[in-house]
């Protein structure tokens, strides 16, 4: 789908750097999933379904599982950068690619924040002005503010050095990530396992299904396998994609499912039985500001709490670094398809997209106002990340039938059938997040077409994109069915209680199928997909052609 033209159009621009080894990419997907979600994920998840938090963390595990081998499939034929917010673009055209990037966008922006908030809430132990407790939540402070600030400089600078120094940084990290949340298993389970706690306080489920379901979208389980796709991200920064990432992406999964299970098998077991008195809802103990070290203090293995401290700092600020640069990917990316103003798509002479950079340092110390604890900021995230997930996969269908002959190193079997269960395990994770948190998302996708629509205006007219409303024309039915959807749920997912609770999966079910074979029906046509992969095939190798 290259020219010759594009091959040698454009010796003037610079280039991102395909510096990004095989290892480097598996640690840059694994680095993102291993980060604040082990710190705080099993307390919150064991408080919303009890020991059945097992359950939810394998089911999640499933769900994000299935959305990694749709992307994989994706990434492994269209290795561009900030490929996740362009594989919409590519089957349905610019309105739903800038959509999709968008809220994309807003879940990865994010992330760096609530990364901070995590270590400063653990590092209270030994700086306890850094945060305080209000109406029962713990957030920044002013001087925890400006510490996070500095904090999310320090990644900026990073990101700004180039993608070399990101990585190696990452590598080295990664480490000691993924040494101490095995070590804290191994020590707990060895230390303190009380087998009695799995059937505690109202048995194995206290909470029903429901505490399970909730506890995929709002006890930090999704928030926590989320990450995979930032090697789909970088992934026109690695030298052999087609291979590189397909590995990346399903590697990091796996080992982040086995990982989240045994962390809250260890939680469980630590426990001790008095402390489960009052229930799992209400389960609170020493120094549960920072749950495992707080258990590691309680069982007696006070040098594992101190390594669990440090690792509290260095874990959450590993995840924000590669998130900094994802989000900026991401902007870069709807740069370079002109839905944002064309100065996002701008390379560095170090090769990095440096007013993206910046504008994501901008906005994600601008949300420690609105947002100053890790409890405020998970759901938005989980809701935001799964909702862009979600439209890969009727890309994926679409790009069935529009490339069915286009080479595929990584090949899903039996996806046409996987791809819309993926669409609707995705729906049902946004719809679990409750009506709470899904009006905010809702009005923040409102936000963004606003911003969209003035881009329209604003920009000359020969970077406005094509529209394409007829291939878009799914995009509204499925915003608004979702919105109600959550609206008129069961009381127990923060809705009205029109549709009861067990119905309405299977309403939610047939509307994904409905919109799912709708979206896919519209598609644009091969000659159209060819023409937008063409557009960004041309602007990667431009940027490939000059060596900084």
């Amino acid at each position: 789908m290259t020219t010759d033209a594009a091959e040698s159009g454009a010796a003037t621009q610079h280039r991102l750097k395909r510096d990004v080894s095989p290892l480097g990419l598996l640690f840059v997907s694994l680095g993102s999933i291993i980060g604040s979600g082990w710190l705080f994920g099993a307390l919150y998840a064991s408080q919303i379904a009890g020991p059945a938090a097992l359950i939810a963390w394998v089911a999640g595990g499933l769900v994000m599982l299935l959305l990694a081998l749709v992307h994989a499939e994706l990434g492994s034929m269209f290795p561009v950068a900030g490929g996740s917010a362009r594989y919409p673009h590519f089957s349905f055209g610019s309105i739903v690619g800038f959509a999709i990037g968008w809220i994309t966008w807003l879940g990865a922006v994010a992330v760096a924040p609530i990364e901070v908030e995590a270590a400063l809430q653990y590092l209270t132990h030994y700086f306890p002005f850094l945060t305080h407790t209000a109406a029962g939540v713990t957030v920044l402070t002013g001087v925890g503010i400006v510490v996070s600030i500095i904090l999310m400089l320090i990644f900026t600078i990073i990101n700004l050095v180039g993608i070399r120094l990101l990585t190696e940084s990452n590598n080295i990290i990664m480490i000691w990530k993924v040494a101490i949340p095995f070590l804290a298993v191994f020590v707990l389970i060895i230390v303190s396992f009380n087998t009695s706690n799995f059937t505690a306080s109202g048995g194995f489920s206290p909470f029903g299904i429901q505490g399970i379901l909730s506890a995929i979208s709002t006890g930090g389980i999704i928030f926590a396998y989320q990450g995979f796709e930032q090697a789909i991200q970088l992934g026109g920064e690695t030298r052999n994609p087609t291979r590189n990432i397909p590995l990346a992406v399903i590697g990091a999964m796996v080992i982040g499912v086995i990982l989240y299970v045994l962390l809250q098998i260890a939680f469980l077991g630590a426990l001790h039985p008095a402390e489960l008195q009052h229930g799992w809802a209400k389960l609170s103990f020493p120094g549960a500001a920072g749950p495992f070290a707080g258990l590691a203090t309680a069982v007696g293995a006070g040098w594992l709490a101190t390594l669990l401290y440090i690792d509290a700092f260095i874990s959450p600020a590993g995840t924000g670094l590669i998130y900094t640069a994802a989000s900026s990917r991401l902007s870069f990316a709807l740069g370079r398809n002109h839905y944002i103003p064309h100065q996002f798509g701008y390379i560095s002479d170090r090769g990095v997209p440096l007013v993206s950079i910046i504008f994501s340092f901008i906005i994600g110390c601008i949300m420690f106002l609105p947002f100053p604890g890790w409890q405020e900021l998970v759901g938005f995230i989980t809701s935001a990340t799964v909702m862009g997930y979600a439209t890969v996969p009727l890309a994926f269908g679409a790009m069935r039938r529009q490339e069915p002959d286009h080479p595929r190193p990584f090949k899903l079997p039996a996806g046409e059938v996987l791809a819309p269960i993926a669409f609707i395990v995705a729906n049902l994770v946004i719809y679990w997040a409750t009506w709470t948190v899904n009006w905010k998302l809702f009005l923040a996708i409102i936000l963004g077409f606003v911003l969209f629509a003035i881009a329209q205006v604003t920009n000359p007219s020969d970077r406005t994109p094509t529209l394409d409303w007829r291939s878009a024309s799914w995009l509204w039915p499925y915003f608004i069915g979702m919105a109600l959807l959550s609206y008129l749920g069961p009381t127990d997912f923060a809705g009205i209680g029109v549709i009861p609770f067990g119905w309405d999966i299977l309403v939610v079910a047939i509307f994904s199928l409905a919109i799912y074979y709708y979206a896919v029906s519209v598609r644009l046509t091969p000659d159209e997909v060819r023409r937008h992969v063409a557009d960004a095939r041309e602007e990667t190798e431009a940027e490939e052609q000059l060596a900084v």
